[in-house]
């Protein structure tokens, strides 16, 4: 059975003002569409703007989709594809006086330096180190950095099914070894 009608069903709980809606849209939608921001923003705070700003447009536009146009979850990621070149744009358009004290200083934390400090990071850290090489790495590549499947494919010299096999697998093993 196709979670696509029910993505399409919980938007027009979304138009009629259900959170409720929005939340269980978010909760089964939010990894996926936060790749696609990373992957044109290639940061993860602004592409957490980003999906922020997607989501609160899926809140005021939800009765604008129409399930006879496409599928809901395009629909989504049509709508985060352009809050991330939004951003992306008015990005480019900042310019940074490398002053701290205004923030705009320039760092990035690793990712899962920022997961470790979380309850449940060293755990995630102990899960991922007991994954084959490949499967890891094209676990981090993905949801890490954000990059797509082909991207990650690419980087790892391996064929695109392959890759997904890896990723898929990997994700099977971390559910089972963090539950």
């Amino acid at each position: 059975m196709s979670a696509e009608p029910d993505l399409a069903r919980l938007l027009a709980s979304v138009a009629t003002g259900d959170r409720a809606a929005l939340k269980a849209v978010y909760a089964r939608q939010s990894t996926r569409l936060f790749g696609i921001a990373m992957a044109i923003l290639r940061d993860r705070a602004a592409a957490a703007d980003a999906l922020q700003d997607a989501f609160l447009k899926v809140w005021q536009r939800a009765g604008q989709f129409d399930p006879a146009r496409g599928p809901a979850a395009a629909w989504l990621g049509q709508i985060v594809r352009n809050a991330a070149l939004d951003a992306a744009r008015a990005r480019g358009r900042e310019v940074l006086t490398d002053d701290p004290a205004l923030g705009d200083g320039v760092f990035e934390p690793s990712v899962l330096d920022d997961l470790a400090e979380a309850e449940d990071g060293a755990r995630l850290r102990e899960c991922l180190a007991t994954l084959d090489e490949k499967p890891r790495q094209g676990i981090l590549l993905a949801f890490v950095h954000g990059l797509s499947h082909p991207e990650v494919a690419e980087r790892l010299a391996s064929p695109l099914g392959t890759v997904k096999s890896w990723i898929r697998r990997g994700l099977l093993s971390l559910r089972e070894c963090l539950s």
